[in-house]
């Protein structure tokens, strides 16, 4: 078995669509900036993932100079993470993501999103939330975060 462990953090912009674990909040009135659509909650699980199959991160497998990422969904990237992951001989066990932030509010959410990101990875994806109790940016209300952990264990390259 191996470990990852991903972390990302967006600030908060006006004008800009708010996507947190695949799901879009159409009533929040600022979203995550970002050459994608910032969703901290599946930037952290691809993070995670590749860290695990010592692939690299999100930046070296994604960068900002690749045109065909600008404005992807977070979807897609677990989508294509999880692909890559399983090319390099790996099956995946879990991952498990923590929300940090004041907004959007997602408890009411949380399933769904589960569900989004599990489908798309092939394999069980958890969410939690929290605040920072006004501390730091992201209780300043100027970003969100996320850390994730994930699970890969050896199986056969496809």
């Amino acid at each position: 078995m191996r470990v990852g462990i991903g972390t990302d953090v967006h600030q908060l912009e006006h004008g800009v669509a708010m996507w947190v674990g695949g799901l879009h909040f159409p009533d929040e009135p600022a979203g995550l900036a970002g050459h994608s659509d910032g969703d901290v909650v599946a930037h952290a699980a691809c993070d995670a993932l590749f860290g695990a199959a010592g692939l690299g991160d999100m930046g070296s497998n994604y960068g900002t100079a690749e045109p065909e990422w600008a404005g992807a969904s977070g979807v897609a990237f677990v989508q294509e993470t999880a692909r890559r992951v399983r090319a390099a001989g790996f099956e995946i066990g879990n991952v498990n993501v923590q929300l940090i932030g004041n907004r959007p509010r997602f408890a009411e959410r949380r399933a769904e999103a589960e569900g989004v990101l599990s489908k798309a990875m092939g394999a069980r994806v958890t969410i939690s939330a929290t605040t920072t109790d006004g501390l730091g940016l992201t209780g300043r209300g100027e970003g969100v975060a996320a850390v994730a952990v994930a699970l890969v264990l050896p199986g056969s390259a496809r």
